[in-house]
């Protein structure tokens, strides 16, 4: 399927938004949250831009499904890492741990579903995190309401990311038209999200 004019526009407009949270968008923060949310707007950015100058055809390389672990791991340690103290920690080494275990079973051919599973939980405890976490601390006050637009941003991430994973896998959730059809508004509602919500904080 060919990228379109009206993709384009999408993701250039993706990858802006994501360049703003870059330069602007980050501030006050401690050196781990800052590295952390700078890494995941930044693969946000060169992935639009990829899109862009390579078409859909780039979703072929391998390193795509690595590349959607980036995202949500970088943005959900940096999350926990500001506003769950006691859990630094123990988050650091799951992310750590969680790419590491992915990058091993992309990379070497297995022809069982360890590769799939290990996507899917790490997948699911980063996805969560970055929905659950803002919307928490929205609701019980510790965040304006807006923060919550995060927990949006997660939600949307979360399903991107599975939908590439698991078409990157063989096992698609939707047709692959459907996924290339509805991923450069996807990314873009998802980067408007966090860049609102990020403001809030």
């Amino acid at each position: 399927m060919k990228i379109t004019i009206l993709d384009r526009i999408l993701l250039l407009l993706t990858g802006l938004l994501a360049a703003y949270q870059i330069a602007v968008g980050i501030d006050n923060l401690s050196t781990l949250p800052i590295v952390a949310y700078s890494i995941g707007f930044g693969v946000i950015l060169v992935a639009g831009l990829l899109l862009i100058i390579l078409g859909f055809d780039v979703l072929d390389s391998p390193l795509v499904v690595i590349a959607s672990t980036i995202i949500p791991l970088s943005l959900s340690l940096g999350l926990v890492w500001e506003h769950l103290p006691s859990w630094r920690m123990p988050y650091l080494v799951f992310a750590m741990l969680g790419f590491l275990v992915i990058l091993i079973t992309r990379l070497t051919p297995l022809k069982n579903k360890l590769p799939v599973i290990v996507l899917a939980i790490v997948h699911g405890i980063a996805g969560m995190t970055i929905f659950l976490l803002p919307v928490i601390l929205s609701l019980t006050g510790r965040l304006s309401t807006r923060f919550s637009l995060v927990g949006m941003g997660g939600a949307l991430i979360g399903v991107g990311g599975l939908l590439l994973a698991f078409l990157k896998a063989g096992k698609p959730l939707l047709s692959h038209n459907t996924i290339l059809r509805i991923l450069p508004g996807l990314l873009l509602l998802m980067t408007a999200a966090f860049v609102l919500g990020f403001s809030a904080q």
